[in-house]
């Protein structure tokens, strides 16, 4: 009988290095990555059911209706979801699946009852945030606005997570994580 595992929720706001930071904890093999689902447009270079399973809104809505998602929402316009027969199937070998998710999901989650570490990572400072997000050049002067606008929103939420970590050294924050969570 293998033991069980253990969900690792980390959110953060819009360009706080979330994708980064879970890029790096995957080296370790305890992690295990799940592929969510969006409908968004892929960005370049993302191949789909690598990066994301892209899905039309209206596959996305048929699945949601059917209870496919452990937890789904809509950020910024566009339809996330956690598959949860990945979620299972990684728990049932006694993985620490990672989540890169929204505020929005780790609440789901949080109402769940699963075995959860919620982990929330916060920008050095606003400053830090804003450079990152225009650096990415995938966005409009104005949607780095918004996505501005939503990370204060967000960031309010972090007194409802296990721990707070600040990514300002990627590998500071990974060790951080690590440490944390075994």
């Amino acid at each position: 009988m293998s033991r069980k595992g253990k969900l690792i929720v980390v959110s953060g706001p819009s360009g706080v290095g979330k994708s980064t930071v879970c890029s790096a904890l995957l080296e370790q093999p305890e992690f295990a990555r799940i592929v969510t689902c969006t409908t968004r447009p892929r960005r370049a270079g993302e191949e789909d059911g690598q990066h994301y399973r892209f899905l039309t809104t209206e596959e996305f809505e048929a699945r949601a209706a059917k209870g496919f998602f452990l937890e789904h929402a809509v950020v910024h316009g566009h339809h996330y979801g956690t598959p949860r027969d990945s979620v299972e199937e990684e728990l049932r070998k006694g993985k620490k699946v990672l989540l890169n998710i929204d505020v929005k999901g780790a609440s789901q989650l949080r109402d769940k009852g699963l075995p959860l570490h919620t982990i929330f990572l916060v920008p050095p400072d606003e400053e830090t945030l804003r450079r990152r997000l225009s650096s990415r050049g995938t966005d409009t002067i104005d949607e780095v606005s918004r996505r501005l606008v939503t990370a204060r929103a967000e960031m309010a939420e972090r007194g409802l997570y296990d721990d707070v970590v600040m990514n300002g050294d990627l590998e500071e924050t990974v060790r951080r994580i690590v440490e944390l969570v075994r």
